[in-house]
């Protein structure tokens, strides 16, 4: 599967030419270099492993350095995994820059999302809260019975309670790339994608 390490760059709006805003995310993406090639033999599976965004040699552990030394290349700050990628790039050293992609592709886009921290149930999964009038005085924002009483006397698994909100791992399916600028190696995809500005990104062409 095509794909490429990118950094969110923030959001801004393009005029289609018909004059219509679209609101487009712009990601950094790439150049990304192959780092490791993994093949079934050696190592069970196939994939392409991508380093993006240079690292200074003093910051790398002495592991990591060990790695990076073995491939006789220079190190990287991030490091992923992609599957099935074109054997055209299963070359250690090869680049990897945003030609991979062709304006109109379809991708999804994976990144950690914003951490909310300690949330209740009203903004992490949508409650409506209790009334407002009739003698309600405290409970606007309450999650109300958390279970029953005799049966079965135990709160079931799963259920949705307040606590830690955010900062997990999404992907966002079904997004189109607007417009390519290769000469600074941006992306500008339609609609929003998770994270924070200057965050990783995980951006692969959606096959189906």
């Amino acid at each position: 599967m095509v794909g490429i390490l990118g950094k969110k760059l923030g959001m801004t709006q393009i005029f289609s030419e018909d004059g219509l805003a679209i609101p487009v995310t712009i990601v950094e993406a790439g150049p990304c270099k192959v780092v490791q090639v993994k093949t079934l033999e050696n190592d069970g599976y196939s994939a392409v492993q991508l380093g993006f965004e240079k690292k200074p040699e003093r910051l790398v552990n002495k592991p990591m350095m060990g790695h990076f030394r073995k491939h006789k290349i220079e190190p990287f700050r991030f490091l992923r995994e992609f599957r099935d990628f074109p054997e055209e790039y299963c070359e250690v050293g090869k680049e990897v820059t945003v030609e991979v992609f062709e304006e109109g592709n379809i991708v999804k886009v994976t990144g950690i999302s914003k951490g909310k921290g300690f949330q209740g149930v009203v903004k992490r999964h949508g409650f409506g809260g209790g009334p407002r009038t009739h003698g309600q005085s405290d409970r606007l924002r309450a999650p109300g019975s958390i279970g029953a009483s005799a049966f079965p006397s135990r709160v079931i698994k799963g259920l949705r309670m307040a606590g830690r909100m955010g900062g997990k791992q999404v992907t966002v399916k079904g997004l189109t790339i607007v417009k390519i600028d290769k000469e600074n190696n941006l992306l500008f995809i339609k609609g929003a994608v998770p994270g924070a500005r200057n965050s990783l990104l995980i951006i692969r062409r959606q096959e189906s």
